[in-house]
């Protein structure tokens, strides 16, 4: 993750709500998820429909994974490898809500060994990596969606656990969002607004990795339009 610069306050990402259009970006995106959930679910949201929520982004996080899956195999219960890790992930993460909130670095790993992996780090760098990431969440306040953004950006392109870091990343994302207030049933689908947005996703994820503080900015602003793009995936706007 790259570092703040000194003069940042004590909570380690509020220097991020100070990079041009950043605010503003995330600021319009909850409107209008707030806006989504309100008018479209407040009075008619079911169990099926987070169901289904968790089910559509195990499918695009699997195919941002390499599966080969549809969403009809993998409602099916009929989906490959990839697939299938991606489904275990979804099942068991709003169980995980009040883990990320005092460990992240434990719902990490149950991540992980959710989508088929030891639960492991593969080096020392990368459990230092999630250590550090396990206290910047901790110590931070900044709104949801950019904390989430970032939780993303930094599991990928560390790559702390060495296997299925991008399935164990954008469930975090989708976990953020939970516990910290943005979706608290689960209902958009964020990995679907990066599956929709797919060439832009992965060259800002390169940004980020290799960047530094420009990429940084790019990343943040292109998550803000694929959050957006997730609550447009919703199964709440079904008709």
């Amino acid at each position: 993750m790259p570092h703040p610069s000194t003069d940042s306050a004590s909570d380690p990402l509020a220097w991020l709500t100070g990079l041009e259009g950043v605010p503003s970006a995330f600021a319009a995106t909850r409107d209008g998820i707030d806006v989504m959930l309100r008018d479209r679910g407040l009075r008619r949201t079911s169990p099926e429909q987070t169901a289904e929520s968790l089910l559509r982004g195990a499918h695009a996080s699997a195919e941002l994974a390499g599966s080969a899956s549809s969403l009809e195999d993998v409602r099916a219960g009929l989906g490959d490898e990839v697939a299938a890790g991606a489904v275990r992930v979804s099942t068991e993460l709003l169980s995980l809500v009040p883990v990320i909130g005092r460990s992240p670095l434990q719902a990490f790993a149950r991540l992980h060994v959710l989508a088929g992996g030891s639960g492991q780090p593969g080096s020392p760098e990368g459990a230092q990596r999630l250590q550090s990431l396990s206290a910047t969440l901790l110590a931070t306040s900044t709104p949801g969606l950019i904390v989430a953004a970032l939780v993303h950006a930094d599991l990928v392109t560390a790559e702390p656990f060495g296997t299925h870091d991008g399935l164990v990343a954008r469930a975090a994302e989708r976990l953020v969002m939970v516990a910290r207030g943005v979706d608290p049933a689960s209902l958009v689908v964020p990995e679907a607004g990066h599956l929709a947005l797919r060439a832009a996703y992965e060259s800002n994820l390169r940004g980020y990795r290799d960047g530094g503080r420009d990429g940084l900015h790019s990343w943040l602003l292109y998550a803000a339009e694929a959050q957006t793009k997730g609550a447009e995936a919703s199964p709440l706007l079904d008709r």
